[in-house]
């Protein structure tokens, strides 16, 4: 699996909904991908911390790069975290993505899953 379509990007709004996720691609040796419904709009998770695994260093900064340059507005950038420059915090073993529509968490979450997925990108 090199990346998520979209449409099969999973989306939860529970505990036990997540847990599931995580549970299902641990079994799978995975890492996840997947889209919260918050109450206030939608977060992107990817997470490899059950997999003891992160992102290269390389491969983090192309994700945020790709990630802010997504964005429809101006973004200012903490300079170690970007949190504020990717809408979220983007860090080597997991990460939450904000976005304002389940269409575009699972567009996100379709993009990102590109960098996550891909063995060659984790050290």
């Amino acid at each position: 699996m090199d990346h998520l379509a979209p449409s099969n990007v999973p989306v939860y709004a529970t505990p036990d909904e997540q847990q599931a996720i995580w549970e299902r691609c641990a079994n799978r040796g995975h890492p996840v991908v997947a889209v919260r419904a918050a109450t206030r709009g939608y977060i992107v998770r990817y997470d490899l911390q059950h997999l003891d695994e992160q992102l290269s260093a390389a491969t983090l900064q192309r994700l945020r790069d790709r990630v802010r340059s997504r964005r429809p507005y101006p973004t200012g950038t903490d300079p170690i975290s970007e949190t504020e420059g990717v809408g979220g915090e983007a860090g080597p073993v997991s990460g939450e993505l904000h976005t304002s529509s389940e269409g575009d968490g699972r567009d996100l979450a379709s993009h990102i899953s590109q960098f996550v997925l891909d063995r060659d990108n984790w050290r």
